[in-house]
Parts: C-alpha cells; structure tokens; sequence
C-alpha cells in the first residue's frame, strides 16, 4: 500500500530545489521522516520495506545533497520544508500504517519576545524559553541584533566564534535547536528562516527589545526637537527600563563584545539625557540616586560627575559635590593617570565659588539627544 505524506509547507522551493529534484519520490519519503525522528527501523515499519532499504535510501540522500551525516540531513529537511520544527509524524490510528504530517491552515503564530538588554533570554505566550548553550544564545542574539536583513553562514561564524571558528560547521545544527526551542509545536510557522542569501528572523514573529529601543531613542530625538522636555523624561524612561543588567551579558564572541559595548554606552547617554532634561525642570532631587549608581558603575565617566555634582550643589549639599569631585580626581590619577578635564575642574571652581550659573547650564531642550 503507498504511503502518503502531507507537509505543512510546499515541498519544492526555488532555494532548495535540490530536494526536490535530486532525489526520488521514497527518498524524500524517507527524508522527511529523519527529519521528524524516526530510526530507520520506525522508517521501515511506516513505508513497508525492509531497514536496509531505508539505510540504502539515507546513504545516497547524504551523496546526492552533500550533507555529512544524520544530523546533516535532518536540518536539510526542516530548511527545505520537509519537516516543521516541534512536529512529529501523525500516524493514523486505523487503516495500514501511514507517513503522515498533517496539514494545518496556517495562522498568526504568537509572537516570541527576546531580551538581549541583560542576559539573552526569550518568552512565548510569557512562558521562558530554554535556549540552550551560550554559543547558541549567540547565534540567536546575531539573528535578533540583525533583524530585518538576512545572515549567511559565514557571517554567523564570524560574528560569534570569530577567529576560533569550529572544527564542524554547527550553524544549522543550532539554528535547528533554536527553531525548536522557540516554535509552539501548534502550526507551521517557524521562528527562523532561510533565504536567498542566508538565516533571518521572520519578520512579524518576534518582538526584540533592542528594536524597541532604537524606536524610544527616535522618539526621544523628537520630543527633544519639538521642545517637550516632560515628554522626553518620560521615553528615558521607557528605554531605561528595558535594560535589565548587562547587555548581551556572558555572552562569547566579537558581535556581543562590541554590542555590549555599543548598548551600554547608549543606555548612559539616555541616563545624561533624562538627567539633563530632569535638572532643568528642576527635579534635582530625583536624579541624585541614579547618578550615585551611575558613577560607581562608571567613576572614570567625567560627564557623569559633573552632573552629580551640580544636582547635589542646587540640593544644598555642596560638601558631597566636592567629595564627588576628589573621588572622581583620584580614579582618573590611578585608572588612566590622568588629570581631571577642564569641565570638571571648572564644575568644582564654581562651587567652590557658589556660582551656581557657571556650573554651565544643560543643552538646550531642543538639542539632538546624541543617542
């Protein structure tokens, strides 16, 4: 008796036609079973031939389309559509033994939200997510930092292994575990895709917080335009409270070692805005805290100091500005060997002099945000 199998997608498309063309109809039976996990005896029991035929029919599957190995071939199959992440074959429950996936109209999958502003982390439906090994966070946080555009394989090498890449080529290996990790298991959407010219993020499927971000520094840059400094405060805010720790954090690679740089230099040049703008409206009280964080966080950062200290100034604590002032002084002597700036030794003149006006004033609120 044939036996029928019905995919979730089109079998044939124009990237990998090879699949479709290469091979014969039973190979690609058999393929697409690999790929949903069966053993070549659970393959041999569904197509009614004997094992052998099957570990014949897998060794010219892997000559013809130049994979290596089993795991090889069952990345092929899902990329090529056929096999779906996160589902298995369905076998009828009367009649003769049947091959079957089955078919599901497709529909608007819950989208999955990642957070790379902190430790790599990904949620479906508010359910965490297990992605895995750090290396394979990296790949995903490559994926997500690229949204939009599409990664070869050569590009994901570089960006996460850089100049150690590895003895086996283990991009689709764990592009393949992360479609499985971040799929639903209820329809035929994956979260992953592969084009023309490599690996992407279906766009529409995933919610990534660093999108969200450069979204809240554009409307910060307007609201700064416009002169609405409470409406800027108000974004700052929004965007600060993205960040949940380190960005990116653990994360191995040279695409995560700049981006952690890259966002954490973008998160305090947000906290200088909000600062600034909270300083001119007069809410000097409410920024001193986040300053003191700030600082101790990043005592070399003179900006930041020269902020502190005017906020503790205008709240009638000049004694602490200048402990900010010497303590600042000495981590730039002993961390870089340095003098302090003219900006800061300026800022602890007019203290000094109880010049609150030539502390210099905050950027005009209609300023770029320098985000």
């Amino acid at each position: 008796m044939p036996t029928t199998l019905t995919t979730d997608r089109p079998r044939a498309t124009t990237l990998f036609r090879p699949a479709t063309t290469v091979l014969g109809h039973q190979e690609r039976q058999v393929l697409s079973a690999i790929g949903c996990g069966l053993r070549d005896d659970e393959i041999a029991a569904e197509l009614g031939v004997p094992e052998d035929t099957v570990s014949e029919h897998l060794a010219r599957i892997l000559v013809k389309l130049g994979l290596r190995d089993r795991a090889a071939a069952i990345v092929h199959a899902f990329d090529c559509g056929l096999a779906v992440p996160g589902r298995g074959p369905r076998i009828r429950s009367a009649g003769p033994a049947s091959l079957t996936v089955a078919a599901r109209a497709p529909g608007p999958a819950p989208k999955v939200r990642i957070s790379l502003l902190g430790p790599v982390r990904a949620w479906r439906d508010g359910r965490l997510l297990d992605l895995g090994h750090l290396r394979q966070q990296a790949v995903l946080a490559a994926l997500s930092l690229g949204t939009g555009r599409s990664l070869s394989q050569q590009q994901l090498l570089d960006d996460v292994w850089g100049m150690e890449p590895p003895v086996t080529n283990v991009v689709p290996v764990y592009v393949y575990r992360l479609r499985k990790a971040l799929h639903d298991g209820a329809g035929p959407r994956t979260v992953i895709e592969r084009g023309l010219r490599g690996y992407q993020l279906v766009p529409g499927a995933v919610d990534v917080d660093v999108t969200h971000l450069r979204e809240l520094a554009t409307g910060i840059g307007k609201a700064a335009r416009a002169g609405e400094p409470l409406e800027a405060v108000r974004l700052c805010a929004q965007a600060l409270k993205l960040f949940h720790g380190e960005p990116l954090a653990g994360l191995p690679g040279p695409l995560a070692e700049l981006e952690r740089l890259r966002l954490t230099e973008r998160r305090i040049a947000i906290v200088r805005r909000k600062v600034e703008w909270q300083l001119r409206l007069g809410q000097d009280d409410e920024v001193i805290d986040e300053l003191f964080a700030l600082t101790a966080a990043h005592p070399v950062d003179e900006p930041l100091a020269a902020m502190l200290m005017r906020a503790l100034y205008r709240d009638g604590r000049q004694a602490e500005a200048l402990t900010v002032f010497e303590r600042a002084r000495r981590r730039l002597a002993d961390d870089l060997g340095v003098s302090p700036s003219r900006m800061l030794r300026r800022a602890h003149q007019m203290i000094l002099r109880g010049d609150e006006a030539g502390l210099g004033p905050t950027p005009p609120v209609g300023a770029g945000t320098g985000l």
